[in-house]
C-alpha cells in the first residue's frame, strides 16, 4: 500500500499520529488511543523506499549517518506532517504527526480568553508548555496568526520542522527550519536579532544558549514566544533557572523576573460529549507578586498565587480540569489520572 493511502485513511479517522514499523500493520492514534489500521504489514524495504521519496538526498545522507531524522512532509489534498524517521531492529520506522493546513482561530481552540490578551503584548517572554502532543504548536500558531492579522510587524519563526505554514497578512512572516535554513535554534536566534524582527517564535528552548538568547531578545524589546516540556508554571521557572551554572542563577532570576510575561501549561483530554480533544490550561501571569517570587527564589509559592488570582485570568491545572469535568467534557477517570494532585481533584469533583 502506498504511503499516501495510509495517510489518507488516518486523515479520514481524524488520527493525530501514524506509526509505521516494519513487519507490523500501520498504527494510528485517534483521540489519544492507539489502534491498528486496515492495511497489510509493512516491510523494511518498503519503508526505506518511502523515506527516499519523502526527503532530499542531503536529508537521506543525514539519516544514514545518524539513524534519526526530523523533517516535514506534505500531501497536497490532506495536510502537512511532522515526521521522525528512525531505525528499529535494523529497519526504517517512522512516526508522523498530522498538522492541519490552515491555522485555527484562537476562538475555536477552547482556550481561556486571557490567551487572546497575550497577543497584544508589545514585548516580553511568553512560554507555552506541556507534554509532547499537548497542543502547544497549535496554540502558538493561532497566537501568531492573530497578530499577523492585526499588526504591521515582522514576525520570524524558528522551527524543527516548520509545522503550520503562514501566509503574510498585515505582517511579514519568515519561517526558518532547523537543518535546512539554520544549523541550530541558538544560531537562528542569534542571527534573527540582526534581522529587524518584532515578534520571534522559538520552537523550543532546548539548551542554555538558546534560552539565554531568548531572554535577552525579550529584554531588548522583542516579543518572544517559545515552548518547554514542563507541566506547570513553577516547574517551568525552575527548569529555566536550573539550566544555568549556580553562580549565574541569581542574575538569571532577576532577568527572568523582568522579562517573563506568562506561562501557559497545557494538557489534552479526550472529550466524552462529542468526538475530539479539549485542553486543560494552567495560566500564570507575571504580576508584581510573581516577579518578586521569581527574583527571590520562592517558586514554591507560585501555585498559591495562581489560586488566589482567578480574577486576573490565572487558573491552576487542577481547577481547569475540574471545570472541564463539571461542564461534561471529560470523564472522572481522566480528570483524576491527569491532574497534578489526584487526591485533591478527587475531592473537588466528588459527587
Amino acid at each position: 500500500m502506498h504511503l499516501n493511502d495510509i495517510l489518507r485513511q488516518a486523515f479520514e479517522h481524524d488520527a493525530s499520529d501514524i506509526h509505521l514499523v516494519a513487519d507490523h500493520p500501520p498504527m494510528m492514534r485517534v483521540h489519544t488511543v492507539m489502534q491498528p489500521m486496515e492495511c497489510p504489514a509493512l516491510t523494511g524495504d518498503g519503508l526505506r523506499r518511502a523515506l527516499e521519496q519523502m526527503v532530499s538526498p542531503a536529508q537521506l545522507a543525514t539519516f544514514d549517518d545518524q539513524s534519526d531524522l526530523d523533517f516535514s512532509y506534505e500531501v497536497a489534498e490532506l495536510q502537512r506532517y511532522r515526521v521522525n524517521a528512525h531505525m528499529q531492529k535494523g529497519k526504517v520506522a517512522m512516526a508522523l504527526r498530522g498538522i492541519k493546513t490552515s491555522v485555527p482561530p484562537l476562538a475555536e481552540l477552547n482556550l481561556p480568553e486571557v490567551i487572546s490578551r497575550l497577543t497584544y503584548l508589545p514585548r516580553g517572554l511568553v512560554l507555552v508548555t506541556g507534554d509532547t502532543g499537548s497542543g502547544k504548536s497549535t496554540t502558538l500558531a493561532a497566537m501568531i496568526q492573530a497578530m499577523n492579522e492585526r499588526y504591521r510587524k515582522h514576525i520570524m519563526t524558528l522551527e524543527d520542522p516548520v509545522e503550520y505554514v503562514f501566509e503574510s497578512d498585515k505582517s511579514l512572516i519568515e519561517q526558518r527550519e532547523l537543518g535546512s535554513d539554520m544549523p541550530s535554534f541558538s544560531s537562528g536566534l542569534k542571527h534573527a536579532l540582526r534581522q529587524d524582527p518584532d515578534i520571534i517564535l522559538v520552537g523550543e528552548m532546548r539548551d542554555l544558549e538558546t534560552t539565554a538568547l531568548a531572554i535577552s531578545a525579550a529584554e531588548t524589546g522583542h516579543l518572544v514566544l517559545s515552548t518547554l516540556h514542563t507541566v506547570d508554571a513553577s516547574q517551568t521557572v525552575e527548569r529555566i533557572i536550573d539550566m544555568y551554572p549556580a553562580g549565574q542563577q541569581n542574575q538569571i532570576r532577576s532577568m527572568l523576573a523582568n522579562t517573563l510575561e506568562a506561562v501557559v501549561s497545557q494538557t489534552l483530554f479526550s472529550r466524552i460529549d462529542r468526538p475530539g480533544m479539549v485542553p486543560a490550561i494552567e495560566i500564570m501571569l507575571c504580576t508584581p507578586a510573581v516577579r518578586n517570587i521569581i527574583r527571590e527564589a520562592r517558586t514554591f509559592e507560585i501555585p498559591n498565587v495562581i489560586e488566589t488570582n482567578r480574577q486576573l485570568g490565572m487558573i491552576s491545572l487542577d481547577n481547569a480540569i475540574a471545570e472541564l469535568f463539571f461542564n461534561g467534557m471529560i470523564s472522572r477517570e481522566d480528570a483524576i489520572a491527569q491532574s497534578a494532585h489526584p487526591e485533591k481533584i478527587e475531592r473537588m469533583i466528588a459527587a
